[in-house]
């Protein structure tokens, strides 16, 4: 379940929650989304508020309607692949930018990493 932050709207929320599911594999290539309505109940959130975040989806090329059947992730791994890239390049711009503005230079964050990344500490 997702602990919803009340500065970013909802609906980019849930999406950004389905995209990390999507990207780690947890929901598969090619798999049936939940209905509007169950992802309504899922998460909590008007069925309206579920509509936008799969037709953001679909706007994205991550998900396709099948009318009468229901939404279904994209079977492209290249998309997959290329937005599990954009994904991390962010964290990691984010993870530079918040470190440089508490002083670290590269070099410390590398040794930080380094030592988190081996279990030391």
């Amino acid at each position: 379940m997702i602990e919803f932050n009340p500065n970013v709207p909802i609906y980019l929320q849930v999406l950004e929650y389905l995209k990390k599911q999507i990207v780690s594999g947890r929901i598969r290539l090619g798999e049936k989304l939940p209905s509007v309505r169950e992802m309504a109940q899922r998460f909590n959130i008007n069925p309206n508020t579920a509509q936008r975040v799969f037709q953001e989806l679909e706007r994205e090329g991550l998900a396709k309607t099948e009318r009468g059947i229901g939404n279904f992730v994209t079977s492209d791994t290249k998309l997959i692949q290329d937005l599990k890239e954009k994904m991390a390049e962010k964290i990691i711009e984010d993870f530079i930018l918040a470190m440089k503005e508490i002083g670290y230079d590269k070099e410390e964050i590398l040794n930080l990493l380094n030592k988190k990344l081996n279990g030391e500490e």
